[in-house]
Order: C-alpha cells, then sequence, then structure tokens
C-alpha cells in the first residue's frame, strides 16, 4: 500500500466518522450539557455526602421511565416523575443522614422491581429496555433535546439562585442553621434539583452508571483544588470532557455509550487522585 492509498483510507474513514457524528450531534449537545451541569451539582453532593441519594434516585427514575416505556408515554416524562417522587421522599423524610440512607436503601430495591417489573411486561424493542440501564447513543431526538436543555437550564438557574445559603448549609449545617438559614426548605429544593438532573442524565447514560455525571467529576476536582470557585468550575470542565469524549469515542465501536462515559470519568479520576497525593506528599516533606 502506498501513500496515497493510506492518506485516501483516512479521509475515507474521517468522512464516515462525520457522517455518523453528523447523526448523533443531539446527543453530544446533551451529553455537553449534562455534563457541565451534571459537575456543578456534583460539588454539593460531596459536600453533603449524598453520592448514595444519587443511586437511589436513580434507581425510582428508572422504574418511571420503565412504565413510561410500558404505556407508551415520553420517557423522560416519566423518568422526571420518577426522579422528583424519590427526591423529595428522601429530602423530606431524610433530614438526618441516618434517615436518609435508610430512606434511600428502602426505595432502590423497590424502584429497580418496578423497573424490571415494567421492562419485563413490555413487548417492544429489546434496545429501548436495554437503554434505560446504559444509555443510548442514538436516542435522543430534536424533541428530547429541546426537554433536555429545558430542564437542564432550569436545575442550573435554581441552582444559582440557592447557591449562597445551600454551600453554607453543605459545610456547615449547624451554623447554617443558627444564622437563619432554611435549612429544611434549602434541602429539600436541592433535593428536587437534583431529582430532575438525575432523570435527564439516565437518559444519556443509563440508571445504572448515572453517578459518572454527578458524583465523579466532582470528587476528581475536589482531590486538587479547594476554592470555592476552583472545584465548581473544575468539576463542570471534568463532567464535560467526560460527557462528550465518551460520546465522541463511542461513535467509533459498537458498545453502548456508558462504558465510555464512566472509563473517561474514571480515568480522570485517576489521575487527579494521584496528582492530589504527589502533591501531598511533596508538601509534608518540604
Amino acid at each position: 500500500m502506498n501513500w496515497s492509498d493510506i492518506g485516501t483510507a483516512m479521509f475515507g474513514g474521517l468522512s464516515a466518522y462525520g457522517d455518523i457524528l453528523a447523526l448523533v450531534s443531539n446527543s453530544v449537545i446533551a451529553g455537553a450539557v449534562l455534563g457541565i451541569v451534571g459537575g456543578l451539582v456534583g460539588v454539593f453532593v460531596m459536600q453533603r455526602d449524598m453520592a448514595f441519594a444519587v443511586h437511589g434516585i436513580s434507581e425510582l427514575s428508572f422504574a418511571g421511565a420503565a412504565a413510561a416505556l410500558l404505556l407508551g408515554m415520553d420517557v423522560v416524562t416519566g423518568s422526571v416523575v420518577g426522579s422528583l417522587l424519590a427526591a423529595g421522599l428522601i429530602g423530606w423524610l431524610g433530614a438526618r443522614a441516618r434517615d436518609r440512607n435508610s430512606i434511600i436503601g428502602v426505595l432502590m430495591p423497590f424502584g429497580l422491581g418496578l423497573g424490571i417489573l415494567f421492562l419485563s411486561l413490555y413487548n417492544g424493542r429489546t434496545a429501548n429496555r436495554f437503554s434505560l440501564l446504559t444509555g443510548q447513543i442514538v436516542s435522543v431526538q430534536s424533541g428530547q433535546l429541546n426537554w433536555l436543555i429545558a430542564i437542564s437550564s432550569v436545575v442550573l438557574l435554581g441552582l444559582l439562585l440557592i447557591w449562597r445559603p445551600l454551600r453554607f448549609d453543605s459545610l456547615d449545617p449547624q451554623s447554617a442553621g443558627a444564622r437563619g438559614v432554611p435549612t429544611t426548605a434549602v434541602s429539600l429544593a436541592f433535593m428536587l434539583l437534583l431529582g430532575l438532573i438525575v432523570a435527564v442524565s439516565v437518559h444519556i447514560i443509563g440508571a445504572l452508571l448515572v453517578m459518572a455525571l454527578l458524583v465523579t467529576p466532582a470528587a476528581a476536582a475536589m482531590r486538587i483544588v479547594s476554592g470555592p470557585f476552583s472545584v465548581p468550575l473544575l468539576a463542570a470542565l471534568f463532567g464535560f470532557v467526560s460527557a462528550v469524549g465518551g460520546i465522541l469515542l463511542a461513535v467509533m465501536g459498537t458498545l453502548p455509550v456508558s462504558p465510555y462515559i464512566t472509563t473517561v470519568s474514571f480515568l480522570i479520576y485517576l489521575v487527579c487522585r494521584v496528582v492530589g497525593a504527589r502533591r501531598d506528599r511533596v508538601a509534608r516533606d518540604g
């Protein structure tokens, strides 16, 4: 094979990749939006020690999406209903961490069992059922993309509105309550915002691995920075790279999108953990 043949093959491969990428442009846009918003929300998830809650909400979100699929309704709508129900219950009944973990532990198997029941009754395409668990790269239509962007915008706006009291309550809840911060209302508002972003994330990455966008980017950022602005900005960047990078890699393969997103997210966390550990060691020795 000469250089001309190699160049022609490379050009043909790039052209084919571009054609495929054009078909999933909605997913790329949705992934970018969810990665950024998910990274910002994830900062407070980590500060409030609520990673377990993300998983619990995703299970009921999965159940709601499965019910919508069975009934022939919009999957995103069903996912949102399930997420808000779970988030409301956790925020209302789980004021204390111990109560919250108990409630999540009860809701998780219940939501997973309902979801499996609904999927077993669904007689449609197998790919539709599988995508609820692992995501589906070509599943975002234009109308759904508009809903995803709208919901993500609501989450971002709500997060900005309660940012200061939420940060105070997340870092020092006792002092926040003593200073007059409505901690119960702030906690419930955050849970509802978390429920919304979980619901739309399930549609992209699947219910089983949604923490890759809502926990890992923020956990990685906290390993190497600690400032009030640097942590959210870096977490949003890591979420964006994980989501968009994973989708761009998935376009070239035959696997679902979720393994790629989770792998990119994990590698970012691993690098940040190594860098943070090395920096701490140098600081101790120096």
